[in-house]
Protein backbone atom coordinates (compact mmCIF):
# COMPACT_ATOMS: atom_id res chain seq x y z
CA UNK A 1 0.00 0.00 0.00
CA UNK A 2 2.84 2.36 0.87
CA UNK A 3 4.50 1.68 -2.52
CA UNK A 4 1.23 2.38 -4.35
CA UNK A 5 0.84 5.71 -2.52
CA UNK A 6 4.45 6.58 -3.30
CA UNK A 7 3.86 5.77 -6.97
CA UNK A 8 0.73 7.95 -6.92
CA UNK A 9 2.62 10.93 -5.46
CA UNK A 10 5.40 10.51 -8.02
CA UNK A 11 2.95 10.30 -10.93
CA UNK A 12 0.95 13.37 -9.89
CA UNK A 13 4.04 15.43 -9.00
CA UNK A 14 5.60 14.72 -12.41
CA UNK A 15 2.36 14.62 -14.41
CA UNK A 16 3.16 17.60 -16.64
CA UNK A 17 6.69 16.38 -17.27
CA UNK A 18 5.36 12.98 -18.27
CA UNK A 19 2.85 14.64 -20.63
CA UNK A 20 5.65 16.62 -22.24
CA UNK A 21 7.60 13.50 -23.17
CA UNK A 22 5.37 12.42 -26.11
CA UNK A 23 5.06 16.07 -27.19
CA UNK A 24 8.84 16.46 -27.17
CA UNK A 25 9.20 13.23 -29.13
CA UNK A 26 6.69 14.49 -31.73
CA UNK A 27 8.48 17.84 -32.09
CA UNK A 28 11.83 16.10 -32.43
CA UNK A 29 10.44 13.77 -35.12
CA UNK A 30 8.97 16.67 -37.11
CA UNK A 31 12.12 18.75 -36.73
CA UNK A 32 14.30 15.93 -38.03
CA UNK A 33 12.24 15.80 -41.23
CA UNK A 34 12.62 19.52 -42.06
CA UNK A 35 14.53 20.33 -45.29
CA UNK A 36 16.42 23.41 -46.47
CA UNK A 37 13.37 24.39 -48.52
CA UNK A 38 11.24 24.45 -45.34
CA UNK A 39 13.65 26.89 -43.67
CA UNK A 40 13.69 29.13 -46.78
CA UNK A 41 9.88 29.26 -46.74
CA UNK A 42 9.90 30.18 -43.04
CA UNK A 43 12.38 33.01 -43.65
CA UNK A 44 10.24 34.28 -46.58
CA UNK A 45 7.18 34.26 -44.29
CA UNK A 46 9.00 36.38 -41.65
CA UNK A 47 10.15 38.93 -44.28
CA UNK A 48 6.57 39.56 -45.39
CA UNK A 49 5.16 39.84 -41.84
CA UNK A 50 7.51 42.38 -40.24
CA UNK A 51 4.63 44.37 -38.72
CA UNK A 52 3.32 41.29 -36.87
CA UNK A 53 6.81 40.44 -35.63
CA UNK A 54 7.40 44.03 -34.48
CA UNK A 55 4.12 44.11 -32.53
CA UNK A 56 4.88 40.72 -30.98
CA UNK A 57 8.38 41.90 -30.01
CA UNK A 58 7.16 45.09 -28.27
CA UNK A 59 4.33 43.26 -26.49
CA UNK A 60 6.92 40.81 -25.19
CA UNK A 61 9.20 43.67 -24.03
CA UNK A 62 6.28 45.49 -22.35
CA UNK A 63 5.06 42.32 -20.62
CA UNK A 64 8.55 41.50 -19.36
CA UNK A 65 9.03 45.05 -18.07
CA UNK A 66 5.72 45.01 -16.19
CA UNK A 67 6.55 41.61 -14.70
CA UNK A 68 9.98 42.65 -13.41
CA UNK A 69 8.66 45.95 -12.02
CA UNK A 70 5.65 44.48 -10.20
CA UNK A 71 6.90 41.10 -8.96
CA UNK A 72 7.53 40.89 -5.19
CA UNK A 73 11.10 41.58 -4.18
CA UNK A 74 12.76 38.47 -2.75
CA UNK A 75 13.58 38.70 0.95
CA UNK A 76 16.80 37.02 2.05
CA UNK A 77 17.84 35.98 5.53
CA UNK A 78 21.51 36.95 5.55
CA UNK A 79 22.17 35.51 9.01
CA UNK A 80 20.81 35.43 12.55
CA UNK A 81 22.22 35.14 16.04
CA UNK A 82 20.79 33.63 19.22
CA UNK A 83 21.88 34.87 22.64
CA UNK A 84 23.86 32.39 24.73
CA UNK A 85 23.83 33.59 28.37
CA UNK A 86 26.96 33.26 30.53
CA UNK A 87 27.42 30.05 32.53
CA UNK A 88 26.77 31.69 35.91
CA UNK A 89 23.13 32.30 34.89
CA UNK A 90 22.34 28.58 34.57
CA UNK A 91 19.60 27.33 36.84
CA UNK A 92 18.94 23.79 38.06
CA UNK A 93 15.84 22.37 39.74
CA UNK A 94 17.78 22.08 43.00
CA UNK A 95 18.89 25.73 42.77
CA UNK A 96 15.26 26.75 42.22
CA UNK A 97 14.25 24.81 45.34
CA UNK A 98 17.05 26.37 47.38
CA UNK A 99 16.15 29.91 46.26
CA UNK A 100 12.46 29.35 47.06
CA UNK A 101 13.32 28.06 50.56
CA UNK A 102 15.58 31.06 51.20
CA UNK A 103 12.85 33.44 50.09
CA UNK A 104 10.33 31.69 52.36
CA UNK A 105 12.70 32.15 55.29
CA UNK A 106 13.35 35.88 54.82
CA UNK A 107 9.85 36.90 53.72
CA UNK A 108 7.10 36.09 56.28
CA UNK A 109 4.35 36.97 53.79
CA UNK A 110 5.44 34.02 51.61
CA UNK A 111 5.40 31.41 54.37
CA UNK A 112 1.79 30.49 53.69
CA UNK A 113 2.86 29.72 50.13
CA UNK A 114 5.30 27.11 51.46
CA UNK A 115 2.45 25.35 53.23
CA UNK A 116 0.11 25.59 50.23
CA UNK A 117 -0.46 22.91 47.60
CA UNK A 118 0.49 25.43 44.91
CA UNK A 119 4.18 24.92 45.68
CA UNK A 120 3.85 21.16 45.25
CA UNK A 121 2.01 21.85 41.99
CA UNK A 122 4.89 24.08 40.86
CA UNK A 123 7.47 21.34 41.51
CA UNK A 124 5.37 18.69 39.72
CA UNK A 125 4.95 20.88 36.63
CA UNK A 126 8.65 21.77 36.68
CA UNK A 127 9.71 18.12 36.82
CA UNK A 128 7.44 17.16 33.89
CA UNK A 129 8.03 20.31 31.83
CA UNK A 130 10.73 18.87 29.58
CA UNK A 131 13.27 21.51 30.69
CA UNK A 132 16.80 20.38 31.53
CA UNK A 133 19.36 21.40 34.12
CA UNK A 134 21.15 23.98 31.96
CA UNK A 135 18.51 26.60 31.18
CA UNK A 136 19.13 30.22 32.13
CA UNK A 137 17.48 32.94 34.19
CA UNK A 138 18.68 36.54 34.59
CA UNK A 139 20.83 37.69 37.51
CA UNK A 140 17.83 39.49 39.01
CA UNK A 141 16.04 36.17 39.61
CA UNK A 142 19.17 34.49 40.98
CA UNK A 143 19.15 37.10 43.75
CA UNK A 144 17.45 36.42 47.08
CA UNK A 145 15.06 38.16 47.24
CA UNK A 146 14.58 38.54 43.47
CA UNK A 147 15.08 42.01 42.01
CA UNK A 148 11.95 42.92 40.08
CA UNK A 149 12.88 46.52 39.39
CA UNK A 150 12.90 48.54 36.20
CA UNK A 151 16.71 48.74 36.37
CA UNK A 152 17.04 44.94 36.65
CA UNK A 153 14.64 44.42 33.73
CA UNK A 154 16.59 46.87 31.57
CA UNK A 155 19.85 45.13 32.45
CA UNK A 156 18.44 41.76 31.38
CA UNK A 157 17.07 43.09 28.11
CA UNK A 158 20.25 44.97 27.24
CA UNK A 159 22.34 41.86 27.90
CA UNK A 160 20.24 39.71 25.57
CA UNK A 161 19.65 42.20 22.76
CA UNK A 162 23.13 43.73 22.57
CA UNK A 163 24.91 40.37 22.67
CA UNK A 164 22.75 38.96 19.86
CA UNK A 165 23.14 42.06 17.67
CA UNK A 166 26.89 42.36 18.31
CA UNK A 167 27.45 38.77 17.22
CA UNK A 168 25.17 39.19 14.18
CA UNK A 169 26.96 42.32 12.94
CA UNK A 170 30.36 40.69 13.52
CA UNK A 171 29.35 37.62 11.49
CA UNK A 172 27.76 39.53 8.60
CA UNK A 173 30.27 42.43 8.48
CA UNK A 174 27.34 44.80 7.94
CA UNK A 175 27.72 48.44 8.99
CA UNK A 176 24.90 49.39 11.35
CA UNK A 177 24.42 52.62 9.38
CA UNK A 178 23.30 50.54 6.38
CA UNK A 179 20.26 49.26 8.29
CA UNK A 180 17.14 51.27 7.49
CA UNK A 181 14.48 49.18 9.28
CA UNK A 182 14.50 47.99 12.90
CA UNK A 183 11.62 45.91 14.33
CA UNK A 184 11.82 44.71 17.92
CA UNK A 185 9.26 42.57 19.71
CA UNK A 186 8.97 42.11 23.47
CA UNK A 187 5.57 41.20 24.82
CA UNK A 188 5.49 42.14 28.50
CA UNK A 189 8.34 44.65 28.96
CA UNK A 190 7.83 47.89 27.08
CA UNK A 191 9.53 50.85 28.79
CA UNK A 192 9.85 54.43 27.55
CA UNK A 193 11.92 55.16 25.49
CA UNK A 194 11.07 51.98 23.60
CA UNK A 195 13.43 49.03 23.28
CA UNK A 196 13.78 49.70 19.54
CA UNK A 197 14.87 53.26 20.44
CA UNK A 198 17.41 51.72 22.83
CA UNK A 199 18.91 49.81 19.87
CA UNK A 200 18.95 52.97 17.74
CA UNK A 201 20.85 54.78 20.49
CA UNK A 202 23.32 51.96 21.18
CA UNK A 203 24.29 51.38 17.54
CA UNK A 204 23.89 54.99 16.34
CA UNK A 205 21.49 54.01 13.59
CA UNK A 206 20.60 56.53 10.88
CA UNK A 207 18.14 59.35 11.64
CA UNK A 208 15.63 58.21 8.99
CA UNK A 209 15.46 54.67 10.41
CA UNK A 210 12.04 52.99 10.28
CA UNK A 211 11.80 52.00 13.95
CA UNK A 212 8.94 49.78 15.15
CA UNK A 213 8.39 48.30 18.63
CA UNK A 214 5.89 45.42 18.96
CA UNK A 215 4.46 44.80 22.44
CA UNK A 216 1.88 42.53 24.02
CA UNK A 217 1.75 40.12 21.06
CA UNK A 218 2.99 37.00 22.85
CA UNK A 219 5.25 34.19 21.76
CA UNK A 220 4.20 34.37 18.09
CA UNK A 221 5.41 37.97 17.69
CA UNK A 222 8.70 36.87 16.11
CA UNK A 223 6.94 35.70 12.93
CA UNK A 224 4.76 38.84 13.01
CA UNK A 225 7.96 40.92 13.01
CA UNK A 226 9.32 38.92 10.06
CA UNK A 227 6.04 39.42 8.16
CA UNK A 228 6.11 43.16 8.84
CA UNK A 229 9.75 43.40 7.75
CA UNK A 230 8.87 41.53 4.54
CA UNK A 231 6.18 44.10 3.73
CA UNK A 232 8.49 47.04 4.45
CA UNK A 233 11.22 45.53 2.28
CA UNK A 234 8.76 45.53 -0.64
CA UNK A 235 8.55 49.34 -0.32
CA UNK A 236 12.10 50.31 0.59
CA UNK A 237 14.64 49.22 -2.03
CA UNK A 238 18.14 47.87 -1.66
CA UNK A 239 18.39 47.85 2.13
CA UNK A 240 18.59 45.82 5.35
CA UNK A 241 16.00 45.13 8.04
CA UNK A 242 17.02 44.13 11.57
CA UNK A 243 14.50 42.05 13.52
CA UNK A 244 15.03 41.41 17.24
CA UNK A 245 12.89 38.96 19.23
CA UNK A 246 13.12 38.71 23.01
CA UNK A 247 11.15 38.52 26.24
CA UNK A 248 11.82 39.81 29.74
CA UNK A 249 11.30 37.59 32.77
CA UNK A 250 12.97 39.67 35.52
CA UNK A 251 9.97 41.91 35.93
CA UNK A 252 7.32 39.30 35.12
CA UNK A 253 8.09 36.36 37.41
CA UNK A 254 4.96 35.51 39.38
CA UNK A 255 5.22 35.28 43.20
CA UNK A 256 1.73 34.14 44.10
CA UNK A 257 -0.24 30.93 44.64
CA UNK A 258 -2.62 30.97 41.65
CA UNK A 259 -1.93 27.69 39.85
CA UNK A 260 -2.98 29.03 36.44
CA UNK A 261 -0.24 31.69 36.77
CA UNK A 262 2.46 29.45 38.24
CA UNK A 263 2.89 27.42 35.01
CA UNK A 264 4.61 30.35 33.24
CA UNK A 265 7.31 30.40 35.95
CA UNK A 266 8.08 26.75 35.17
CA UNK A 267 8.56 27.26 31.43
CA UNK A 268 9.94 30.71 30.58
CA UNK A 269 13.68 31.24 30.46
CA UNK A 270 16.26 33.79 29.31
CA UNK A 271 16.92 34.15 25.58
CA UNK A 272 16.60 36.25 22.44
CA UNK A 273 17.57 36.43 18.78
CA UNK A 274 18.59 39.01 16.17
CA UNK A 275 17.86 38.44 12.48
CA UNK A 276 19.22 40.36 9.48
CA UNK A 277 17.01 40.47 6.37
CA UNK A 278 17.92 41.97 3.00
CA UNK A 279 16.27 42.71 -0.35
CA UNK A 280 19.58 43.44 -2.09
CA UNK A 281 20.01 41.15 -5.14
CA UNK A 282 23.73 40.94 -4.42
CA UNK A 283 23.08 39.40 -0.98
CA UNK A 284 21.54 36.23 -2.38
CA UNK A 285 24.91 34.48 -2.73
CA UNK A 286 25.92 34.99 0.89
CA UNK A 287 22.48 34.60 2.50
CA UNK A 288 21.34 31.45 4.27
CA UNK A 289 17.67 31.45 3.33
CA UNK A 290 15.00 32.99 1.14
CA UNK A 291 11.60 33.77 2.66
CA UNK A 292 8.86 31.91 0.76
CA UNK A 293 5.69 32.42 2.79
CA UNK A 294 4.30 33.99 5.95
CA UNK A 295 0.80 33.13 7.17
CA UNK A 296 -0.85 34.79 10.17
CA UNK A 297 -3.98 33.51 11.91
CA UNK A 298 -5.80 35.42 14.68
CA UNK A 299 -8.82 33.95 16.50
CA UNK A 300 -9.16 36.78 19.03
CA UNK A 301 -12.74 37.49 17.96
CA UNK A 302 -13.69 34.48 20.08
CA UNK A 303 -13.79 35.24 23.84
CA UNK A 304 -12.20 31.94 24.88
CA UNK A 305 -9.33 32.51 22.45
CA UNK A 306 -8.85 36.06 23.64
CA UNK A 307 -8.73 35.16 27.35
CA UNK A 308 -6.86 31.83 27.35
CA UNK A 309 -3.50 33.60 27.84
CA UNK A 310 -3.83 36.84 29.77
CA UNK A 311 -1.71 39.06 31.99
CA UNK A 312 -3.71 40.00 35.08
CA UNK A 313 -3.70 40.36 38.86
CA UNK A 314 -4.61 37.48 41.16
CA UNK A 315 -6.95 37.91 44.12
CA UNK A 316 -4.02 39.22 46.20
CA UNK A 317 -3.02 41.85 43.66
CA UNK A 318 0.04 40.02 42.31
CA UNK A 319 0.53 40.22 38.54
CA UNK A 320 1.16 37.17 36.41
CA UNK A 321 0.36 35.43 33.11
CA UNK A 322 -2.77 33.31 33.46
CA UNK A 323 -3.23 30.18 31.32
CA UNK A 324 -6.79 28.84 31.25
CA UNK A 325 -7.91 25.24 30.63
CA UNK A 326 -9.20 26.27 27.22
CA UNK A 327 -5.70 26.84 25.86
CA UNK A 328 -5.31 23.33 24.41
CA UNK A 329 -8.56 23.41 22.43
CA UNK A 330 -7.98 27.02 21.38
CA UNK A 331 -4.46 26.23 20.19
CA UNK A 332 -5.69 23.21 18.23
CA UNK A 333 -8.41 25.21 16.48
CA UNK A 334 -6.08 28.10 15.64
CA UNK A 335 -3.36 25.79 14.34
CA UNK A 336 -5.92 24.04 12.11
CA UNK A 337 -6.96 27.35 10.55
CA UNK A 338 -3.34 28.37 9.99
CA UNK A 339 -2.53 25.02 8.37
CA UNK A 340 -5.60 25.30 6.13
CA UNK A 341 -4.26 28.61 4.80
CA UNK A 342 -0.65 27.52 4.47
CA UNK A 343 -1.37 24.11 2.91
CA UNK A 344 -2.40 25.34 -0.57
CA UNK A 345 0.76 27.46 -0.71
CA UNK A 346 3.25 24.69 -0.03
CA UNK A 347 1.69 21.26 -0.59
CA UNK A 348 2.27 19.33 -3.83
CA UNK A 349 -0.66 18.72 -6.19
CA UNK A 350 -0.89 15.07 -5.11
CA UNK A 351 -1.67 16.05 -1.50
CA UNK A 352 -4.14 18.73 -2.59
CA UNK A 353 -6.08 16.16 -4.65
CA UNK A 354 -6.26 13.71 -1.74
CA UNK A 355 -7.50 16.48 0.55
CA UNK A 356 -10.10 17.62 -2.02
CA UNK A 357 -11.33 14.06 -2.55
CA UNK A 358 -11.84 13.55 1.21
CA UNK A 359 -13.53 16.95 1.50
CA UNK A 360 -16.05 16.09 -1.25
CA UNK A 361 -16.79 12.66 0.25
CA UNK A 362 -17.29 14.14 3.72
CA UNK A 363 -19.50 16.97 2.48
CA UNK A 364 -21.76 15.05 0.11
CA UNK A 365 -21.49 11.33 0.93
CA UNK A 366 -20.52 10.56 4.52
CA UNK A 367 -19.96 13.30 7.13
CA UNK A 368 -18.47 10.73 9.54
CA UNK A 369 -15.33 10.42 7.42
CA UNK A 370 -12.33 11.94 9.15
CA UNK A 371 -10.68 14.98 7.61
CA UNK A 372 -7.61 14.07 5.57
CA UNK A 373 -4.48 15.39 7.27
CA UNK A 374 -2.02 16.38 4.53
CA UNK A 375 1.48 14.94 4.68
CA UNK A 376 3.46 18.16 5.12
CA UNK A 377 6.70 16.18 5.02
CA UNK A 378 6.25 16.00 1.23
CA UNK A 379 6.64 19.79 1.12
CA UNK A 380 8.65 20.65 4.25
CA UNK A 381 12.01 19.21 5.26
CA UNK A 382 12.45 20.73 8.73
CA UNK A 383 9.95 21.77 11.42
CA UNK A 384 10.60 24.47 14.01
CA UNK A 385 7.64 24.23 16.40
CA UNK A 386 7.56 26.89 19.11
CA UNK A 387 9.00 25.36 22.28
CA UNK A 388 6.04 26.50 24.36
CA UNK A 389 5.93 23.33 26.39
CA UNK A 390 6.03 19.56 26.14
CA UNK A 391 2.24 19.26 25.67
CA UNK A 392 2.23 21.73 22.78
CA UNK A 393 5.02 19.90 20.95
CA UNK A 394 3.28 16.55 21.52
CA UNK A 395 0.00 17.95 20.17
CA UNK A 396 1.56 19.28 16.98
CA UNK A 397 3.57 16.09 16.49
CA UNK A 398 0.31 14.14 16.58
CA UNK A 399 -1.71 16.65 14.55
CA UNK A 400 0.79 16.87 11.69
CA UNK A 401 1.82 13.21 11.76
CA UNK A 402 5.45 14.04 12.48
CA UNK A 403 8.23 11.71 13.58
CA UNK A 404 10.54 11.97 16.60
CA UNK A 405 13.26 13.37 14.33
CA UNK A 406 10.91 16.07 13.01
CA UNK A 407 10.20 17.45 16.50
CA UNK A 408 13.73 16.85 17.79
CA UNK A 409 14.79 20.53 17.34
CA UNK A 410 11.79 21.69 19.41
CA UNK A 411 12.22 19.16 22.22
CA UNK A 412 15.98 19.75 22.36
CA UNK A 413 15.49 23.53 22.49
CA UNK A 414 12.93 23.21 25.28
CA UNK A 415 15.32 20.98 27.23
CA UNK A 416 18.44 23.12 26.71
CA UNK A 417 17.04 26.67 26.77
CA UNK A 418 13.44 26.40 27.97
CA UNK A 419 10.65 28.51 26.51
CA UNK A 420 12.43 31.66 25.32
CA UNK A 421 9.15 32.97 23.89
CA UNK A 422 9.27 34.43 20.36
CA UNK A 423 12.95 33.60 19.88
CA UNK A 424 12.59 29.83 20.44
CA UNK A 425 12.01 29.12 16.72
CA UNK A 426 15.48 30.55 15.98
CA UNK A 427 17.19 28.30 18.53
CA UNK A 428 15.43 25.41 16.78
CA UNK A 429 16.63 26.48 13.34
CA UNK A 430 20.15 26.82 14.77
CA UNK A 431 19.85 23.25 16.12
CA UNK A 432 19.04 21.91 12.66
CA UNK A 433 22.07 23.71 11.23
CA UNK A 434 24.34 22.49 14.03
CA UNK A 435 23.30 18.90 13.25
CA UNK A 436 24.34 19.44 9.60
CA UNK A 437 20.87 18.65 8.29
CA UNK A 438 20.09 21.85 6.37
CA UNK A 439 20.89 21.24 2.69
CA UNK A 440 20.48 23.47 -0.35
CA UNK A 441 16.84 23.63 -1.43
CA UNK A 442 15.50 22.33 1.92
CA UNK A 443 12.45 24.09 3.31
CA UNK A 444 12.02 24.95 6.99
CA UNK A 445 8.66 25.74 8.59
CA UNK A 446 8.62 27.92 11.71
CA UNK A 447 5.36 27.61 13.66
CA UNK A 448 4.72 30.01 16.56
CA UNK A 449 1.74 30.39 18.89
CA UNK A 450 0.93 33.24 21.23
CA UNK A 451 -1.65 35.16 23.21
CA UNK A 452 -4.56 36.73 21.40
CA UNK A 453 -4.83 33.87 20.30
CA UNK A 454 -2.50 33.64 17.30
CA UNK A 455 -0.75 31.02 15.21
CA UNK A 456 1.82 32.34 12.75
CA UNK A 457 3.97 30.50 10.22
CA UNK A 458 7.05 31.32 8.18
CA UNK A 459 8.51 29.06 5.49
CA UNK A 460 12.15 29.47 4.40
CA UNK A 461 14.19 27.84 1.64
CA UNK A 462 17.89 27.16 2.14
CA UNK A 463 20.00 28.81 -0.58
CA UNK A 464 23.00 26.57 0.15
CA UNK A 465 24.16 23.84 2.49
CA UNK A 466 23.87 25.84 5.70
CA UNK A 467 26.53 25.53 8.37
CA UNK A 468 26.08 26.94 11.89
CA UNK A 469 27.19 30.53 12.35
CA UNK A 470 30.09 31.53 14.58
CA UNK A 471 29.09 31.50 18.26
CA UNK A 472 26.05 29.32 17.63
CA UNK A 473 24.15 28.63 20.89
CA UNK A 474 24.62 24.89 20.26
CA UNK A 475 28.35 25.14 19.61
CA UNK A 476 29.44 23.44 22.85
CA UNK A 477 26.58 21.03 23.48
CA UNK A 478 25.17 19.74 20.17
CA UNK A 479 26.76 16.30 20.61
CA UNK A 480 24.67 15.73 23.77
CA UNK A 481 21.44 15.84 21.83
CA UNK A 482 18.91 14.40 21.32
CA UNK A 483 18.30 13.40 24.93
CA UNK A 484 15.72 10.76 25.81
CA UNK A 485 13.52 11.90 28.68
CA UNK A 486 11.50 9.62 30.94
CA UNK A 487 8.57 11.84 31.96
Amino acid sequence: MANIKLLYHYFISHFFKLCLLPLAALVATRASSLTQENFQNLWFHFQHNLLTLTIFFWVFILGSTIYFLTRPRPVYLVDYSCHLPPAHQKITVQKIRDNINKNLEINPSLRSLGEDSSLDFFYRVLERSGLGEETYIPDALHSVPPLQTMAAAREETEQVIFDAIDNLLANTKVNSRDISIIILNSSTFNPTPSLSAMVVNKYKLRSNIKSINLGGMGCSAGVIAIDLAKDLLQVHKNTYALVVSTENISRNAYAGDNKSMIVANCLFRLGGAAILLSNKPGDRRRSKYKLLHTVRTHTGADDKSFRCVQQEDDDKGKTGISLTKDITSVAGRTITKNIATLGPLVLPVSEKLLFFKTYIRKKYLDDKIKHYVPDFKRAIDHFCIHAGGRALIDELEKKLGLSQVDVEPSRSTLHRFGNTSSSSIWYELAYTEAKGRMKKGNKAWQIALGSGFKCNSAVWMALRNVNPSVNSPWEHCIDKYPIKLDL
